[in-house]
């Protein structure tokens, strides 16, 4: 099976110019992620020597337990931006979204069209790790119906569809676009989200891609995501994120 070889591999080879990051927690100490903005800039440097230099970073927005406004994010990517011209980084393009959990809330949100969007009509959502919401089909019907377009994130995660497989096929039809975690690929969350990592690259499932990251951890381990077979197909969906890219 050709994923099983890894290797340290230059991910220059996979994050080209026009390459959008969709997915990170970079916006110091509001979720999981960056702790404070020395870590925020950290972060953001060492993807930079990745060949990374555009992001959507998208802090989670979660119920109680992360419970970020559109104004508080918006004004940690300033805080961001404004250190990033200080340190240097003037090739770099910086801007925030949000990972937004499928829960009441959401819906709220949705609603009230509080939205941050990665991009035109593009949300980044997740789910619980434990079940799927039981509304889970109605809920990407309302995004839809807002005109929106619902990026799942890092579908090979949540393990009740790992022995129901045709549960992808379902969300797919159901408008769902599918965004890899490139770290699922190594075995950062356990061999069985790597598993369906590979089935869903290879049954040509997924749509975009994203780091995810949050710690420099992540970072040490980016370079470790397969064989030189793997790294082709991980090219080839990466090249998709371009429709995140902006010029100005």
């Amino acid at each position: 099976m050709f994923f099983l070889k890894k290797k340290e591999v230059p991910l220059t080879e996979i994050f080209t110019d026009s390459f959008v990051d969709i997915h990170s927690h970079l916006l110091p100490g509001i979720d999981d992620g960056a702790k404070d903005i020395e870590d925020s800039i950290a972060l953001i440097a060492k993807m930079h020597s990745y060949g990374i230099k555009n992001f959507i970073t998208t802090p989670h927005v979660l119920g109680d337990v992360y419970p970020n406004s559109s104004k508080i994010i918006q004004e940690k990517a300033a805080l961001v931006r404004l250190e990033l011209e200080k340190t240097g980084f003037n090739d770099i393009s910086f801007r925030a979204a949000a990972e937004y959990m499928l829960d009441e809330q959401f819906v709220a949100r949705l609603e009230a069209d509080d939205i941050l969007t990665l991009s035109g009509k593009y949300i980044l959502v997740e789910m619980s790790y434990f079940n799927a919401p039981y509304n889970l089909m109605d809920v990407l019907f309302q995004i839809q119906l807002k005109g929106y377009k619902p990026v799942l994130a890092h579908p090979e995660r949540y393990h009740f569809y790992h022995n129901d497989f045709n549960m992808y096929y379902k969300l797919k039809k159901a408008g769902c676009v599918f965004q890899l975690n490139l770290l699922s690929l190594t075995e950062q969350y356990g061999k069985g989200v790597q598993k369906t990592a590979q089935k869903l690259l290879k049954k040509s499932l997924y749509d975009f891609v994203g780091t995810d990251t949050h710690h420099q951890n992540h970072l040490r381990l980016l370079p470790k995501i397969g064989s030189q077979k793997a790294i082709q197909m991980v090219q080839n969906l990466a090249a998709n994120n371009a429709v995140f890219y902006k010029t100005e």
